[in-house]
């Protein structure tokens, strides 16, 4: 095997940690050869679609990225921003402002940046980036609070795939999720509320989260348990009794059984009862997107006011917010531990090194 050439070395550079977001990922553009590319990425993943690899393949290059994308890339341009993909444009304003935070709480050298798992930029290429930056050490942070083989797992599994290339290895540590990490829910429940200070109280919350294939489920992957636990522990936060919030899963695909219960049926039974208001929230999502801009508060409103209810509102993502920074804050330097060495006490390390090679006493 060829391992790849490792950036170039001079002695005495600063070793620093590299932090790592990952985000699922988006076309570069709002049109059908964009779509058609990232689609062809994302559902070629054996972790995304687990069907026979041969009876897929004709199914993904024979109907479905021969229909999809043009229907895709009309939904991607209703919620395009000037900036470009809001998923590309929110990540990327946690990535600077995670920078920003952390040089408050450390003075070792560190490096933050963003990959996304399909698109651009790729997980091996800011991987390499890194390298040259001599990131000894990185922490990858799957940007999902729920765990599930689908998304967080195939994210390490291109981490780990791209290691295997690498003569000089980094250190590595990753954050499987944080589902019950108090400074996201409590995050979470502040976003909710400041919404409701604002604009006024529903008869339902929903929180929707991205569904899955219900065999998931059966084989093991834990994702609906931690669905289940944040929405009981963020319905606690926000002093909600059981009848005032419903959770449900969004954006099934194909024919087979997916989580229940579905999110576009909760809404228009919702409707059927007529019920005031709604509110859907999306706790899946740390960073608004075409499944919560376009899915949830274009197409959820749609069905649930079609099917006879009344007011409808989605309530953001956490995006950008200053308490969500902080706790995003507060889980990369809990699992930094160890890792992050002040300069001076990098310089006296060095010194000490440079010392001994030249032969004195330990």
């Amino acid at each position: 095997m060829a391992y790849q050439t490792e950036p170039a070395h001079t002695h005495g550079t600063p070793v620093k940690t590299g932090i790592l977001l990952i985000n699922l990922g988006t076309p570069d553009a709002p049109t059908a050869q964009a779509v058609r590319a990232y689609l062809q990425e994302f559902l070629s993943d054996p972790r995304v679609v687990e069907i026979p690899r041969a009876i897929w393949w004709l199914i993904l290059n024979g109907i479905i990225l021969n229909t999809r994308p043009k229907k895709s890339a009309a939904k991607y341009a209703s919620i395009w921003l000037k900036e470009g993909s809001p998923l590309r444009v929110y990540t990327e304003k946690q990535t600077s402002l995670l920078q920003g935070y952390l040089s408050q709480r450390t003075k070792a050298p560190f490096v933050v940046d963003y990959a996304m798992r399909y698109g651009s930029p790729s997980i091996p290429s800011v991987l390499r980036k890194l390298k040259e930056q001599n990131c000894q050490r990185i922490l990858i942070v799957p940007m999902y609070p729920q765990y599930a083989a689908s998304s967080t797992a195939t994210a390490f599994d291109i981490v780990f795939a791209e290691l295997l290339q690498m003569r000089n290895t980094p250190a590595l540590r990753t954050i499987k999720n944080f589902h019950d990490h108090p400074g996201y829910i409590k995050a979470l429940a502040n976003n909710i509320n400041e919404y409701w200070m604002k604009n006024g109280r529903p008869e339902k919350l929903v929180m929707s989260f991205h569904g899955l294939p219900q065999f998931s489920l059966d084989k093991g992957d834990p994702y609906h348990c931690e669905c289940h636990k944040t929405a009981r522990l963020l319905a606690q936060a926000l002093g909600l009794q059981p009848e005032q919030y419903a959770l449900s899963f969004q954006s099934r695909f194909g024919k087979a059984e997916w989580l229940k219960p579905y999110t576009t049926a909760t809404l228009k039974e919702l409707g059927k009862q007529k019920t005031k208001r709604v509110d859907v929230v999306c706790p899946g999502f740390v960073a608004d997107c075409l499944e919560t801009l376009e899915e949830i508060a274009m197409e959820g409103k749609e069905d649930f006011q079609h099917a006879g209810g009344g007011e409808y509102h989605y309530i953001p993502c956490l995006n950008e917010r200053d308490d969500w920074m902080h706790a995003l804050t507060d889980l990369v330097m809990d699992n930094l531990q160890g890792w992050l060495v002040e300069p001076d006490k990098v310089e006296l390390e060095q010194g000490r090194l440079k010392a001994l090679a030249m032969g004195a006493k330990k």
